[in-house]
């Protein structure tokens, strides 16, 4: 795995939106999240493809591919943090000028949802790690005890450690009123993390993943053949990371099928499965869904961690060395890399 240096005040961050735009009434909350990097000490440097009339795509998947590439290899931009996410990041893929970027030293790219349709080849097809957090446009709101900010982990130097806080917010950002600088005073929802089947876990594996829906039409195609990454990186096996953003438990459960038939976590020591508000089906909820597609793998699995699209949720480097533990006193995940 190539990693990027860590960030440094002074550095500069690229804004680009490679999946969906916003729309011109949310620039205000956009200028406020560019107004807490700059407060961090970093710039920002705001590309075209951001803001959308309507929502939706800034334009022409070329164009989106075009930027994000000049962004990637520009050496004095030293991370990518989209606003968000959005639907057709798959558009980008194959626009990409992956020679270029190849050659290019490391950039970090911080995101999830979408944006893990294309940090994941990242990881697949450069050895690039990249980091699972939180958009832009979520960046002001402040983390809650044992969890780390993004910035924190990125400025860190290669070694994070966190735990579950133990509590959760029910409702998603758009349910409810927030101001920047949100604590665990905010969380109303008792959650830990689970072993499927009782028991215990305390093992190591590289950490690689994202989100199911954007991740499973991805299987089978240049872009990520996560088996050949697991054995690319030695003895050390693979931590899988996965998450439901808002498709019911069926779609999820035949993706997930899906996944596994295709051998996709053949080099997987064990998966874990994000905390979710997608709807459970009738007679079929989202967790019967991960135990009966991935059950027969014969891995230790792991639900409601905190990631994914439930605040809040903790910042995983993609390619890092994940160090998970569960038992009866403990949540934790320690990541390392070079």
């Amino acid at each position: 795995m190539r990693f990027p240096r860590p960030l440094r005040p002074g550095d500069t961050i690229g804004v680009t939106s490679p999946s969906s735009g916003i729309a011109p009434s949310y620039l205000p909350r956009l200028e406020v999240a560019r107004e807490h990097l700059r407060a961090r000490g970093y710039e920002t440097r705001l590309g075209e493809c951001n803001v959308v009339e309507g929502g939706g795509v800034t334009g022409p998947a070329r164009q989106r591919a075009a930027e994000l590439t000049a962004m990637l290899v520009d050496p004095e931009i030293r991370a990518v943090v989209p606003p968000w996410g959005g639907e057709l990041a798959i558009q980008v893929l194959e626009h990409l000028d992956w020679d270029a970027i190849a050659a290019a030293e490391p950039t970090w790219l911080v995101g999830f949802s979408d944006l893990t349709t294309l940090m994941l080849p990242l990881a697949t097809r450069l050895g690039w790690a990249s980091l699972h957090g939180a958009n832009l446009m979520d960046t002001p709101y402040a983390q809650p005890d044992g969890l780390a900010h993004w910035l924190d982990v990125l400025e860190s130097g290669g070694r994070v450690a966190q735990r579950s806080p133990g509590r959760f917010r029910s409702g998603s950002w758009d349910d409810w009123e927030a101001e920047p600088g949100v604590t665990a005073r905010d969380l109303d929802t008792p959650g830990r993390w689970e072993v499927v089947g009782g028991g215990g876990i305390d093992l190591t594996g590289r950490l690689v993943g994202g989100c199911i829906e954007v991740l499973a039409p991805l299987v089978g195609t240049p872009y990520a053949d996560v088996p050949a990454l697991g054995r690319s990186l030695t003895d050390d096996g693979l931590l899988v990371y996965l998450e439901a953003a808002e498709s019911n438990a069926f779609d999820i459960g035949r993706a997930l099928h899906g996944m596994r038939l295709a051998g996709w976590f053949e080099e997987a020591n064990a998966v874990l499965v994000g905390r979710t508000s997608a709807p459970d089906s009738p007679g079929y909820s989202q967790r019967e869904a991960v135990v009966d597609a991935l059950g027969p793998l014969d891995v230790p699995l792991v639900v409601d961690v905190d990631f994914g699209h439930v605040w809040p949720y903790l910042p995983m480097v993609n390619g890092a060395l994940g160090h998970v533990v569960v038992d009866a006193d403990r949540a934790e995940l320690t990541q390392e890399w070079p």
